[in-house]
């Protein structure tokens, strides 16, 4: 594997302002965000994209969309709402190739965002 970023977070080698973190994944806000609140989840273990993702990553899914709502809840997007989104290869504006999931909200964002 060749060096990742967020591998170097989650395993403290550079030091990131931590919204939220456990066992699995932790999460950050997007240094370029596209609302008012962009932040990311991201699991600890390095998966490049969703299309690596089989049966037994079921349960590190469940911790992705459980720390989003937790997030949204601290960042007061709950009532309102908020998108979630995976990017999945460069098409799709990928820019590391660590699966992460991205949280979008504080504004009204229509149907592409």
């Amino acid at each position: 594997m060749a060096h990742c970023l967020f591998c170097d977070m989650a395993q403290g080698k550079m030091q990131v302002d931590k919204l939220y973190e456990d066992d699995l994944v932790f999460s950050i806000r997007d240094i370029h965000p596209r609302a008012p609140v962009h932040v990311m989840v991201i699991p600890k273990q390095h998966i490049p994209t969703a299309t690596e993702l089989s049966d037994e990553h079921g349960p590190l899914l469940g911790r992705l969309f459980a720390a989003a709502a937790q997030v949204a809840r601290r960042e007061g997007l709950d009532e309102r709402g908020y998108r979630l989104a995976f990017n999945v290869g460069e098409h799709a504006g990928m820019t590391i190739p660590h699966l992460h999931l991205h949280m979008l909200g504080g504004r009204p964002l229509g149907p592409e965002g």
